[in-house]
């Protein structure tokens, strides 16, 4: 790939950080943790830290991929001094991590995809059929190979004869068959009562602070606000494009397609079930959240006309689309850097093909393995968004705005948005990281929160944590050192 190389035109960034941002978090963890929050009251929330967290870093994301034409590490490196190098590893490497495991996931939704398309997936024990997949460390790393080979092969191509031209066919094939599956749920006898669930605003149930903490980390985790992988998109990223609106149209399209995803598998669990039992199914996590996905939707479909001929196989190429466009904005961002580093680009691909391979196995024979990497390095990129927050303040207010963000015609950012970004998401940052170590000391591990060798602990989070940002610092020096050409 020539250094210079462009995405082709604004849509087809827009479409490749659609396709970043929309994974497989919008299809199977929105729906769940809606209804587990409030149904339609939680939608309040999630909207307000759409604007007052994950727009906002997604524009400091995009400001300093474009101004820098680096990767996370070369990025805090060029705009703010040799010493901030770990910062923009530490970030790359929580992004890094998370595809690890993620490739398995995608596996998994590759596997369920052939299998819905092949018909075997009709008449079985739900249950039984997951436990079987999932015990085999034969098929589980067959499709981890499968999933990220594809993966591969697209960035392979480059920017605009891969990432962009897949991203093209990808995000609006998912928009598509979200539509068609929603208006296929909401028209079944009985769907009206998940409609009433969903789109029913309880102003009361926002009394409870645990509301807002759940949407604010929805929020954040499903648009990739912070993960720096609008940064390396950004990277690439046209002159005269708008970061502003390029920002505004993830953020955006992303909460369009959770809700769309909602439609699709809330109505339809309510019009097959009676009301408690409905509720229980779609706030049912399973084993590694795979509960109302790989386990209760697919036997649902069976008891709907025409839902395990047509909607499952819908559902389950959505889902895998999904998974794909988000995995391949992961390895980019690590092949953008290791590319930063002097490594021509094909060697690596190739080498992060190997290690996301050796290092995905764990999770693909474990899963407790990949809940305890889910819970670390999702934690993780709270920190990650707290970084980008700090970046910004250590520009300024105004450089920000003017030199960094407003150097395009079209949409601008005013004094009102860097105050959101300078002290709104640090103060944000402090109470969603106080409420997740508050579940992990008193609700989830009260006994054994401090054990690192526990799936979810706090002591296993802080373990990793410092390990990694302990290493990062001592080879900061070596971090600092850019060889490789700007995008």
């Amino acid at each position: 790939m020539a250094p210079t190389e462009r995405f082709v035109s604004r849509w087809g960034l827009i479409l490749a950080a659609l396709g970043m941002a929309i994974g497989t978090g919008n299809i199977w963890r929105f729906p769940r943790v809606m209804a587990a929050n409030g149904g339609g009251s939680f939608l309040i929330p999630w909207l307000i830290f759409l604007f007052t967290w994950s727009i906002p870093l997604l524009v400091v994301e995009s400001a300093m991929g474009k101004k820098s034409r680096r990767g996370t590490v070369g990025a805090f490196t060029a705009l703010l001094g040799e010493k901030s190098a770990w910062k923009g590893a530490f970030i790359g490497f929580c992004s890094m991590a998370i595809g690890f495991y993620y490739c398995v996931i995608a596996g998994w939704c590759v596997f369920y995809m052939a299998s819905s398309f092949a018909g075997r997936l009709q008449g079985q024990d739900t249950q039984v059929y997951w436990d079987k997949f999932s015990g085999s460390g034969i098929l589980q790393m067959l499709f981890l190979f499968i999933a990220l080979g594809t993966c591969a092969l697209i960035v392979r191509r480059g920017i605009s004869g891969g990432i962009e031209k897949v991203n093209r066919i990808l995000i609006p094939s998912l928009f598509v068959i979200l539509a068609i599956a929603a208006v296929r749920a909401v028209t079944l006898p009985g769907a009206e009562a998940g409609m009433n669930f969903l789109f029913t605003f309880r102003l009361e149930a926002l009394t409870d602070y645990r509301i807002w903490l759940e949407a604010l980390t929805q929020s954040a985790w499903s648009t990739g606000a912070g993960y720096g992988l609008l940064l390396t998109y950004a990277a690439y990223m046209p002159k005269n494009q708008n970061i502003v609106f390029s920002a505004v149209t993830t953020g955006l399209g992303n909460n369009s397609a959770s809700l769309l995803a909602a439609i699709a598998l809330i109505p339809a669990v309510f019009a097959v079930l009676p009301y408690q039992q409905a509720l229980d199914t779609v706030t049912a996590s399973g084993p590694a959240s795979t509960g109302i996905t790989f386990i209760f939707f697919p036997r649902l479909l069976e008891q709907i006309g025409g839902g395990a001929t047509i909607i499952m196989p819908l559902f389950f190429l959505g889902l895998t689309f999904a998974a794909i466009s988000s995995m391949i904005s992961m390895f980019e961002l690590g092949v953008r850097n290791f590319c930063d580093f002097g490594m021509a680009r094909p060697k690596a691909i190739r080498l992060l093909f190997v290690i996301s391979l050796a290092l995905g196995a764990p999770s693909a024979l474990s899963l407790a393995f990949l809940s305890n990497q889910d819970w670390v390095w999702g934690l993780g990129l709270m920190v990650s968004g707290f970084f980008f927050a700090l970046a910004a303040r250590q520009v300024g207010s105004r450089k920000f705005r003017e030199e960094w963000v407003n150097t395009t015609p079209g949409w601008k950012i005013g004094r009102k948005f860097t105050w959101v970004v300078f002290w709104l998401i640090p103060i944000q940052f402090v109470v969603m990281i106080g409420w997740w170590f508050y579940q992990a000391v008193v609700v989830i591990d009260p006994e054994a929160w401090w054990n690192p060798m526990r799936v979810f602990s706090l002591g296993t989070v802080l373990a990793q944590w410092l390990v990694v940002i302990v290493l990062l610092k001592i080879l900061n020096p070596l971090l600092a050192r850019q060889k490789g050409e700007a995008a």
